[in-house]
């Protein structure tokens, strides 16, 4: 079963279906759509508060994207539980992609709902205001030192993206420090710094009603893309690693994601995600021989399976083979990282780290 068709247990239906499901008491889920992506939805969090001045209040764990068939399914969704748009108070976002994070922006111009996000999240999101060629700039940038040269041109003449991806790019209106606790009302979230899929992605923990709003961190059927950013950076996988590590310090929660349906354990999960990552680590030494010239990033991926369908990489699109190219990039700097092998990047003094060669890597 693919993960677009995998039943969710807060509704007995297929996770994306339009609706605001139950997860909790005074919390929702509700899918909203992501047109032209496999995932089909982001879910969105819904969570009943007692406001400071008595009123009832909806806070929003992420936000959806900031699109007019978003806007609307979430205004109909809010009233199927008796609430509006305008009982919207604030939204924390888990992290900065425009999927989680636009509909914020939106929500705050509509009807005035306060926007947080993690701090780690501030350099990404100011390259995103400054503009798509700043971002577009770094990415090529960063595929060419994976040896993705072909992903790299296509990723320059692509077209500008959607209006969404400039217009809904602004700052919010407070930072979450790490390990901020979040109160609304009697309620308690710890927001939990989790970097990896982003440099400032954060979870929202609720222990004392067992809940893990997970964002993209802990997903239950596929495995994040990381270190995918405007602010495109090494050791994103050891972060991300570290952070699986964090979240299975804590409480077992029950898994509330951002893409696919709930799950009873987020330790059952991280369990599975840790141990994906060892295979992956494993697969990707693999080809790496001692000696010789070394081989790029794109080229071990080239050696690698991909999908559950274990695809070919040449067989995989211009988008899904630069998100390869850079997820076995980092699983080597990883590799790198633990003395298992070594990277020549930009000359053999190690100068002009994002030069015009790629980096190359070899066993140790």
């Amino acid at each position: 079963m693919s993960t677009a068709d995998a039943v969710s247990p807060d509704s007995d239906r297929p996770w994306a279906d339009p609706g605001a499901w139950p997860v909790a008491p005074g919390v929702h889920r509700i899918p909203l759509p992501l047109p032209n992506d496999g995932l089909r939805a982001v879910n969105v969090y819904a969570v009943e508060t007692d406001e400071p001045d008595g009123s009832r209040g909806i806070t929003l764990v992420d936000g959806g994207w900031a699109i007019e068939s978003a806007a609307e399914l979430l205004a109909s969704s809010l009233a199927g539980i008796g609430a509006g748009v305008a009982d919207v108070r604030r939204v924390l976002v888990t992290h900065v992609h425009r999927d989680h994070y636009t509909q914020a922006v939106a929500l705050r111009r509509l009807v005035g709902a306060e926007v947080r996000l993690g701090r780690g999240e501030e350099t990404s999101l100011r390259m995103s205001i400054a503009g798509s060629e700043v971002v577009r700039d770094e990415m090529v940038a960063h595929l060419r030192d994976a040896g993705a040269e072909q992903a790299a041109v296509a990723w320059e003449q692509a077209p500008p993206g959607p209006t969404a991806d400039t217009d809904f790019w602004e700052l919010p209106d407070r930072w979450l420090e790490p390990d901020e606790q979040v109160r609304l009302g009697d309620r308690v979230l710890d927001a939990v710094a989790t970097p990896g899929h982003t440099a400032g992605h954060v979870v929202f923990a609720d222990t004392a009603e067992g809940l893990l709003f997970a964002g993209d961190h802990v997903l239950p059927t596929i495995t994040p893309s990381i270190g995918f950013e405007p602010s495109t950076r090494f050791g994103a996988l050891g972060d991300f690693m570290g952070s699986l590590a964090r979240v299975r310090e804590l409480p077992d929660l029950r898994l509330l994601p951002a893409h696919g349906p709930l799950a009873p354990s987020a330790h059952a999960r991280v369990d599975e995600l840790l141990a994906h990552h060892d295979e992956r680590l494993a697969l990707s030494l693999e080809p790496l021989e001692v000696g010789g010239e070394g081989l790029t990033a794109r080229e071990v991926a080239a050696h690698l399976p991909w999908t559950r369908h274990a695809r070919a990489y040449s067989s995989l699109d211009p988008f899904n083979s630069a998100l390869a190219a850079m997820e076995t990039r980092a699983h080597l700097e990883v590799l790198v990282a633990r003395g298992q092998a070594v990277v020549e990047r930009g000359g053999a003094d190690g100068s002009d780290p994002l030069g015009a060669a790629p980096a190359r890597y070899r066993r140790v």
